[in-house]
């Protein structure tokens, strides 16, 4: 019996000796041939072009108003339009009403009245423009100013 034992425990390390030398001899794969460089991204333009999409107005007293702008440039290559500039009622916003070619130029005159404000938070402006993206989506665009209330 004990003969048997040794025999089979013979068997079984070298077998494992056999699978360790196999895995220690065989070559590893040789690196994949490089391929071409694949082929540049098409870059989509943006449809416009913010000189900047965030204002602080940095510290407010309540009951008081604040200007600020921010323009923007057609970089569409097409006519842009906007159709209409929806922000919250503490805020006038004056905007382009014609057809602004491409590479033209155009601003969001923004009036914020903290008359009715109870704490200091961020405002978003939302420019709905009359071009539809490729799926048929109205184009929108978004830009903010923020500000501290002191009361």
């Amino acid at each position: 019996m004990r003969f048997l034992f040794i025999i089979t425990t013979a068997a079984l390390l070298t077998a494992c000796h056999t699978t360790q030398s196999a895995q220690t001899t065989v070559q590893p794969t040789p690196p994949a041939p490089p391929t071409a460089p694949a082929a540049p991204k098409a870059t989509t333009t943006a449809f416009v072009t913010w000189d900047k999409k965030m204002v602080d107005l940095g510290a407010v007293k309540r009951g008081e108003k604040r200007e600020t702008t921010f323009e923007f440039t057609n970089t569409s290559g097409a006519d842009v339009q906007i159709e209409i500039v929806d922000a919250c009622v503490c805020t006038t916003v004056d905007y382009p009403r014609g057809v602004l070619q491409p590479g033209a130029k155009g601003r969001l005159d923004v009036v914020f009245d903290s008359t009715d404000k109870e704490e200091s938070e961020t405002i978003g402006i939302t420019v709905v423009f009359k071009n539809n993206d490729a799926k048929g989506n109205p184009r929108i665009e978004s830009v903010e100013y923020k500000y501290e209330l002191l009361k």
